[in-house]
């Protein structure tokens, strides 16, 4: 059972079909996994008896036609699933139940894969690290000597699940890096899309401008894969592209003779740790190897995308997480008239870095200050997207770190958000030009944990940035180092 789990996704689902293994043994595998792995705190909601009845049900039927045939796979707690507990890991959702299925959910379940649970993941998305959920810490299955590590946020129950096998795939949200960072911590490949590629209907809304679903999985085939089933336009969401999709898998590619990859300069920040630059230097390397063409550029406003991210950011969130005060769902605290119901509410249903948040962003929009925060963050955003626009001239992809360091003991950076927010510096510019991008493992630092490499693509070039990422993946030849110590 532990070999079936430890399949990757494509060959999965092709043994599935060959019927060398069956839809209840693989269900069975991550089953048996996520009973044993509790200590990890993955997920919030588990529906491992409805997976393994939809699994007999397939294998009594004979009917395993979808891209997904019957793959086991957990989703991020942001993805609204119809009559399954979402709660986006606050407690102001907490037992809240969806009437209707996010559209990303649903192309899965209609390529018939099978749901096991909702992943942890930092509260409404918030968070670099998975310490801000309401259901506590996610654990990455990585370990450092005797100290717990962060998985990365805020897909950090996705990144963790991924690593420790206890789901074949998953899809997660990515507003500045929320993709890429966990799996860049936990030695997986996460996928973040242009935006506008998937569509957002459904999803518990942070910055809307910003968020977008992507695959994590544990290489580049299956992300490719997931990509296939889960992009494409939506008619319910007004930020969806109308643009063909392509066949990712089918297309993906080894030979990237000639293809010009530009490496920022930008991107060499202060104190960047030995181990990340060592990286960068292999990654160069490894693409050059492939016959790729190493150009260097600048983008120079590079400096200013983290300032400008965390007014944008708080800015929407604001907005968005207007709507949660207790009156038509989720958690209610009692008052004595609606205005303190509502205070009390918002005030012992939020975490810290909610409330945060929506604090930073209530400010920038006040009376006052709109023109001298937001409306200049916005101005420098379209510098931010045109130093892209400049560069990919010259290129067709960018090599950069994922993140400026290995995962971090839980609890180092809580109590400095600063510091926390610094964790994606490498990410937080693709989604402030709308970008495809992932990140893959290109190793291991001195210490034995994994490190990612960043490839940035074109708009709506997700081919050419899996294409790179395949030729790279080969050329490192990376082996999970996960030893199943919490079992």
């Amino acid at each position: 059972m532990t070999t079936i789990a430890k399949y990757t996704l494509v060959k999965l689902i092709n043994k599935i079909k060959s019927k060398e293994i069956s839809a209840v043994e693989a269900t069975n595998a991550y089953v048996e996994r996520i009973q044993k792995s509790k200590n990890l705190n993955a997920f919030v909601t588990l529906t491992l008896e409805s997976a393994l009845e939809q699994a007999k049900k397939a294998d009594e039927s004979n009917k395993k036609d979808g891209i997904l045939s019957c793959a086991p796979i957990a989703v991020k707690d942001l993805f609204c699933t119809k009559n399954v507990q979402t709660t986006a890991s606050s407690k102001i959702l907490k037992n809240f139940i969806p009437t209707y299925e996010s559209t990303v959910t649903s192309k899965l379940w209609n390529e018939g894969a099978i749901l096991l649970g909702k992943l942890n993941c930092d509260e409404f998305a918030m968070g670099s690290s998975n310490e801000t959920s309401a259901y506590g810490n996610v654990i990455n299955p990585y370990k450092n000597n005797n100290d717990t590590l962060v998985p990365g946020g805020s897909s950090g129950g996705c990144s963790s699940a991924v690593a420790a096998n206890l789901t074949s795939a998953t899809v997660g949200t990515d507003t500045g890096g929320s993709i890429r960072q966990p799996a860049a911590f936990t030695g997986i490949v996460g996928l973040k899309p242009t935006y506008g590629r998937c569509s957002r209907w459904g999803i518990v809304a942070f910055a809307s401008s910003l968020d977008q679903a992507g695959p994590m999985t544990k290489d580049v085939a299956d992300s490719a894969l997931m990509l296939d089933v889960i992009s494409g336009h939506d008619e319910k969401d007004s930020t969806s592209s109308n643009i063909k999709k392509g066949d990712f898998l089918k297309n993906l590619k080894k030979n990237i003779r000639g293809l010009k990859v530009g490496i920022p300069k930008e991107y060499i920040v202060d104190n960047m740790p030995k181990a990340i630059q060592s990286l960068w230097d292999k990654g160069i390397a490894w693409m050059k190897d492939s016959g790729a063409i190493i150009k260097n550029i600048s983008l120079p406003h590079t400096k200013y995308a983290l300032p400008t991210y965390y007014i944008i950011a708080p800015a929407e969130a604001s907005s968005n997480l207007a709507r949660y005060d207790g009156v038509k769902y989720g958690f209610r605290a009692p008052g004595k008239d609606l205005i303190e119901m509502y205070e009390n509410t918002r005030a012992q249903g939020f975490g810290n870095e909610v409330k945060r948040r929506i604090m930073i962003g209530t400010y920038v929009l006040s009376s006052g200050y709109y023109d001298a925060y937001y409306l200049k963050a916005q101005q420098v955003r379209r510098l931010i997207k045109n130093d892209f626009d400049n560069v990919f001239n010259e290129v067709d992809t960018i090599l950069t770190p994922t993140a400026p360091s290995s995962a971090f003991k839980i609890g180092d950076k809580r109590e400095d958000p600063i510091a926390m927010y610094l964790n994606d510096v490498f990410t937080v510019p693709v989604n402030l030009a709308g970008l495809p991008a992932i990140s893959l493992p290109g190793g291991l630092d001195e210490t034995g944990l994994p490190l990612g490499l960043q490839l940035i693509g074109k708009p709506f070039d997700e081919q050419t940035v899996l294409n790179a990422a395949y030729a790279l993946e080969e050329k490192i030849g990376f082996q999970s180092q996960v030893k199943d110590w919490w079992m």
